[in-house]
């Protein structure tokens, strides 16, 4: 018997020793799980979600390369489209590494400081630390964050690459660099952060499904400000400047339109009725805006020019952005009638009576048709569509507009001060009469 129970006690022992382990293991494994970030959830995937967003993310990359970068680099004149083009490519090194260094934590951390968090996120995902393949953002938690990241991080891309359309044919490509790096960090970041972060304005009412405020307005005010701080291209109003290649602009404005599919139907972040409606609604406006800057065009020219109409689309486009997931398609169709007009008049009528180079309409286009499409979304926006319609109003939706103008403005200004007192920022008289496709890249169209 002593023997059987000396087994028995050797075999509880043995057990009770495993079973520490286990647990010890267990702990230590738990202990090893990072723990999650303010603005972070466990992942429960979406598959649906997941591989809508992805292509979303695809095509919102679309829009900025290659398509507005054909379709700016069509509106230049011959001596100009490598370098309009390879700004685009500038700008989206850039941002990327921007945006993985420093960018995301901002707009999308989640601050401690409840105060702070209202203005900006924070710096705890410096190079995405505390991202992993288990987490996800709170906003979406079926998505896994990694594509959540890379989805905004199209939106970051084009943002200041539409900015170029403003001084285009007379800018420094270093000066870019460096005021692309600034700008994304200084201004996209934190307009982000207050719109969609969990940042002021979001939390004041404002409703900006895709981007009106935080890409277009954001992008055409720094524009119109860049525009008006460098001066008038050399013989801008004197002599003819005309458009090299309307066709690369129509192959553009052709990728921007269906780019812009995974833009506004992409941010509804499933594969659900919302982005159904969003993606029609994207439709509808760009071709209600084309035909209304057509009809303009022939009473005013008595002709109507391709560029014209592919000017009046991407107003569509422009203006239904921040409403797309909140009105209905008789809005879109209104909203879209709405911008053809003011984005045609921004465009044609304004600019010629200010006298300012915005050289493709960068303010003309996106700050104008962005800002119309904001207001028109406190307007238009029904619970029908979306219950976070309930409560929109054009009072918010100023608000918004107010905030989103004046530190783009005045944060831009003070960037192109930075870039004029270390890259400079304007080329050389003769640089500009040579080309900068011979300047600045040493390379030329063949005739």
């Amino acid at each position: 018997m002593s023997l059987v129970g000396n087994r028995l006690r050797g075999g509880a022992a043995l057990l009770l020793s495993s079973l520490t382990l286990l647990a010890a293991g267990a702990a230590n494994a738990q202990a090893a799980v990072p723990a999650l970030l303010g603005h972070q959830t466990a992942l429960e995937l979406d598959g649906a979600g997941t591989a809508w967003l992805g292509v979303s993310t695809a095509l919102v990359l679309l829009m900025t390369l290659p398509g507005l970068a054909l379709f700016y680099g069509g509106m230049v004149r011959r001596k100009n489209v490598i370098a309009t083009i390879t700004q685009s490519v500038g700008v989206f090194s850039v941002v990327t590494l921007v945006w993985f260094i420093a960018g995301y934590s901002i707009a999308f951390g989640a601050n401690s400081d409840p105060t702070l968090q209202k203005f900006v996120g924070n710096l705890d995902m410096l190079f995405l630390n505390g991202v992993t393949l288990e987490t996800a953002n709170k906003l979406l938690p079926g998505i896994p964050e990694f594509l959540w990241i890379s989805f905004q991080l199209t939106f970051a891309i084009i943002t200041p690459a539409l900015i170029t359309g403003a001084f285009a044919e007379r800018f420094k490509y270093s000066a870019l660099l460096l005021f692309t790096a600034l700008w994304s960090l200084l201004i996209y970041a934190p307009i982000c952060h207050w719109v969609w972060g969990g940042g002021f304005l979001g939390g004041a009412g404002v409703l900006d499904f895709a981007g009106g405020a935080v890409v277009h307005v954001n992008s055409g005010v720094a524009g119109l400000v860049c525009a008006i701080f460098l001066g008038r291209r050399k013989g801008y109003g004197v002599e003819p400047i005309t458009a090299h290649n309307p066709v690369l602009t129509l192959i553009g404005a052709s990728l921007l339109l269906v780019g812009w599919i995974g833009f506004n139907a992409g941010s509804a972040g499933a594969a659900d009725a919302l982005m159904g409606v969003a993606l029609i609604n994207t439709l509808l406006a760009a071709a209600a805006a084309a035909l209304a800057w057509k009809v303009i065009e022939v009473i005013e020219k008595k002709k109507i020019s391709l560029i014209g109409m592919l000017s009046g689309v991407v107003a569509g486009l422009v203006g239904i952005t921040p409403a797309a997931g909140f009105v209905d398609p008789k809005g879109a169709v209104l909203i879209g009638l709405i911008c053809g007009v003011v984005c045609y008049a921004s465009s044609v009528w304004i600019k010629k009576l200010l006298r300012y180079d915005d050289s493709l309409d960068a303010f003309g286009i996106h700050g104008a048709g962005g800002l119309v499409g904001a207001l028109l979304t406190g307007v238009f926006a029904t619970t029908a569509i979306n219950s976070a319609s309930e409560g929109a109003n054009i009072g918010a939706q100023a608000l918004g507009l107010f905030w989103t103008i004046l530190y783009s403005a005045v944060g831009t200004f003070i960037i192109l001060l930075i870039c004029k007192y270390t890259t400079g920022l304007r080329v050389s008289e003769a640089e500009e009469a040579a080309g900068l496709d011979t300047s600045l890249h040493g390379e030329v169209l063949d005739h």
